[in-house]
């Protein structure tokens, strides 16, 4: 695996897919430029915004679980198909819930990695599907 390949592998196994074993904050610290962006169609956030919201999603989905199923490189950026799973307990996406229900879905992100740092995140999440097997 190329050194982009496992700096974007780290996002996921060791920030997005909650676990006993790494301080995700400090992980993130260092994975991501000062001037980071994450952008999709409605917003983009900022490395302290990005932060905080995983912070919150591991607090809200303490088995979240992201895996990657396609990494594609080209020059210095990272496109990643990966399924995601999750089984929220409290507010989510306007339902209350309480852990008993979980759902699986696709992301696709694209990173572009600049002096060895992830300076943004174009990315999509079907939250769609999520949401509909969460009411089922």
């Amino acid at each position: 695996m190329s050194e982009l390949k496992k700096l974007v592998a780290t996002l996921y196994n060791d920030c997005l897919t909650v676990n006993e074993t790494h301080n995700t904050n400090d992980i993130l610290e260092e994975l991501l430029s000062t001037d980071f962006q994450s952008i999709n169609a409605k917003e983009s956030k900022t490395k302290t915004q990005l932060i905080g919201q995983i912070a919150g999603f591991w607090k809200l989905m303490p088995n979240m679980k992201w895996e990657i199923m396609d990494m594609v490189e080209e020059g210095n950026q990272v496109v990643v198909r990966s399924m995601f799973s999750a089984s929220p307990n409290g507010n989510f996406m306007g339902m209350d819930l309480d852990g008993s229900k979980s759902f699986k879905t696709m992301a696709m992100d694209m990173h572009t990695i600049e002096n060895g740092k992830i300076k943004t995140i174009y990315h999509i999440e079907e939250w769609t599907t999520a949401i509909s097997q969460l009411k089922s």
